[in-house]
């Protein structure tokens, strides 16, 4: 499935599309050049395809292009920088 991954910032959220369709979302609160990455959420219907991981590193190469800092609440980017270190630099604290 071909995707786009779009920053909503009127909604704060990055939001993965195919088309018209919405495939994933990642909630973002943004105060000043620090990032909260709040929640990931995916679509059963979309579940095990990926897209979480897409949204998680879509959402922190934004964040290192725009030089800000991040702070991984939702647990699923949390786990996603635990498990590929080259994004650790980015956490805030």
């Amino acid at each position: 499935m071909d995707t786009d991954f779009v920053d909503n910032p009127e909604k704060h959220r990055y939001e993965l599309r195919s088309g018209d369709e919405l495939v994933g979302l990642l909630a973002y609160r943004l105060e000043g050049d620090v990032i909260d990455l709040a929640h990931t959420e995916v679509p059963e219907a979309f579940s095990g395809e990926g897209h979480a991981a897409t949204l998680a590193s879509s959402a922190l190469d934004d964040a290192r292009a725009r030089g800000l800092r991040v702070v991984p609440s939702c647990t699923y980017v949390a786990s996603y920088v635990e498990k590929h270190p080259e994004y650790a630099d980015l956490v805030a604290g």
